[in-house]
């Protein structure tokens, strides 16, 4: 149960979003169109979270990877789990975006 809310909030194993980033990964930023216009990463796409499974067929490789963010990490970890559950095989939670934007 622990290692569920520990990957829930992107506290799993050590992911190094600098590499993924340079190797081309996609950054997700799941927050709504209000918040994602008050400060985003660079580059990264914006959908909001009641709006991803409706928006799947924008990612046309399930096996490039994938670094969901939002707020504070826990719709970029529900952003993860439908991801995943689509078959997307690279999905890492960054959690929060300004978290994610110091470590890349």
């Amino acid at each position: 149960m622990l290692n569920l809310i520990k990957q829930l909030f992107g506290m799993g194993p050590k992911v190094d979003y600098a590499e993924l980033v340079k190797q081309g990964a996609i950054i997700l930023d799941v927050r709504t169109k209000g918040e994602y216009t008050g400060g985003h990463i660079k580059g990264s796409l914006n959908i909001p979270l009641d709006a991803l499974s409706g928006n799947l067929n924008k990612f046309k490789d399930k096996n490039k990877a994938i670094i969901t963010c939002c707020a504070s990490g826990g719709r970029s970890g529900v952003a993860k789990n439908i991801l995943k559950s689509n078959g997307y095989t690279e999905v890492h939670n960054g959690g929060s975006w300004m978290s994610l934007r110091n470590k890349i």
